[in-house]
């Protein structure tokens, strides 16, 4: 091959790598903003499927990536065809770049041969990475983001039963409480838990129901209504037992017999409701002679008190109670009025309805003899400065003073002053034209 051949070859070599060069640059330009945007909402549907779905379709999403892919291709290459350039206009913008005054269009049409290849060749391009590259970054940086991000799936909230109502988890909370500190019997804790299951038994669909919500609604009050009424026997007998033990002595038969019967009734509502104490604390009340607690050990006493204390903290602490029932009331009652015994103190009383000495002697004074009770009397008031409009600030029983005497005929008066006025303008105070204007107006 000769000198011209090579040096031929040589130039459209690389006159075609300049065209190609060209072509992808325009190429990527178009391809940048469709990339990105369909690289975004790709994304963020990759997040939410991931998130919605337990198990990600990842071939179907790879698929469908490269369709989308070619497609953005092919719209980037049809928006940018008309900027391709050729070789031959590659050959061209290389001669003017080196200023070669067309020597290689000239050896291209075969009028000059071609010249040698230089060292350094400058075809008047140069690549802008940060332009064209920064697109494919962020394309890549979504992606990598939507596919490793970890992303918990949302759980299918239809597909899980729905929330039972919370009064039966207060009532099964009693129960495993009341259980667990053996505080009532099974009994009662058994047929308590069975009516729960028994809500609990229906479709889910109906445990709200108007139906369900009124039987809900009565189990729960069925159950604070025996936790109360378990709690103040409970007191009630505590209270009754330490009244008889620290007045023992110097209590009267009256008291001692009225503090008896209290024992007597709040062991018997014990022993007789539905919810009952546990058979050890009940039978160790039964077998107690209220009337020798004299006869008692001090120390089984005082752990008998504590174990009744210890059995309302108990009833008074579940959740399914704070109903107030009428020992409440009647507590909170003398509270207000300070006739009960003080808190956390059992105190010594004659009890009844009449109970205490009464109103303080003198407590509004000391009382007149003589009341003069029916006879009206008024009331002076010193200062009138401070009455109001309105007030009353008299009363007094009075009569017209009537001029009796008789008075015969008498002559009326005439009229003796002359009358004055009728003058139609105020002549002092009038212009010449002003009066003209008034005597033309009043004619």
């Amino acid at each position: 091959m000769s000198n011209q051949e090579t040096s031929a070859a040589q130039w459209q070599r690389l006159a075609r790598r300049v065209s190609t060069k060209i072509n992808l640059a325009w190429w990527l330009d178009k391809l940048a903003a469709p990339l990105l945007i369909t690289t975004l909402a790709g994304s963020c549907l990759i997040l939410i499927t991931r998130r919605e779905t337990t198990e990600f379709p990842w071939l179907q999403t790879a698929i469908v990536g490269m369709l989308l892919f070619l497609g953005m291709a092919l719209m980037a290459w049809w928006l940018a065809r008309g900027n391709f350039e050729s070789p031959d206009h590659a050959l061209v913008r290389i001669e003017a770049s080196m200023k070669m005054h067309n020597a290689l269009s000239a050896a291209r049409q075969g009028i000059s041969p071609w010249p040698g290849m230089p060292g350094n060749v400058d075809d008047g391009t140069r690549w802008r990475w940060t332009r064209l590259l920064s697109p494919l970054f962020a394309a890549v940086l979504f992606l990598s983001t939507s596919i490793f991000l970890p992303v918990s799936a949302r759980n299918d909230a239809a597909g899980l039963p729905p929330d039972e109502p919370q009064a039966w988890k207060d009532l099964q909370a009693d129960i495993e409480s009341l259980g667990e500190d053996q505080t009532v019997q099974e009994d009662y804790l058994n047929e308590l838990e069975e009516r729960v299951n028994r809500l609990r038994e229906q479709n889910e669909q109906e445990w709200y129901s108007h139906s369900s919500l009124e039987a809900t609604d009565a189990l729960r009050k069925m159950h604070g209504s025996e936790l109360d009424r378990m709690e103040q026997n409970l007191r009630k007998a505590e209270r009754a037992l330490k009244n008889l033990q620290q007045g023992e002595d110097k209590m009267s038969e009256s008291a001692s017999q009225r503090l008896l019967n209290e024992f007597e009734e709040a062991l018997q509502a014990l022993a007789q409701g539905k919810m009952k104490p546990n058979e050890e604390l009940l039978k160790e009340l039964k077998k107690l002679d209220p009337a020798n607690l004299g006869q008692i050990d001090p120390e089984q006493f005082n752990q008998l008190c504590e174990n009744m204390r210890k059995h309302a903290e108990s009833c008074q602490q579940c959740q399914g109670g704070g109903q107030q029932g009428a020992g409440a009331v009647t507590d909170t009652l003398d509270s207000l009025l300070g006739e009960g015994p003080e808190s956390n103190e059992s105190q010594q009383g004659k009890g009844g309805v009449n109970r205490g000495p009464g109103s303080a002697p003198g407590l509004l004074g000391d009382a007149s003899s003589d009341v003069d009770s029916g006879d009206l009397e008024g009331l002076d008031s010193g200062d009138l400065s401070k009455s109001l409009p309105g007030d009353l600030l008299k009363l007094q029983d009075d009569e017209h003073e009537v001029d009796k005497s008789k008075t015969g005929l008498r002559a009326g008066g005439k009229v003796e002053g002359k009358a004055r006025g009728g003058s139609r303008v105020w002549k002092e105070s009038l212009l010449p034209s002003e009066k003209s204007a008034l005597k033309d107006f009043f004619k």
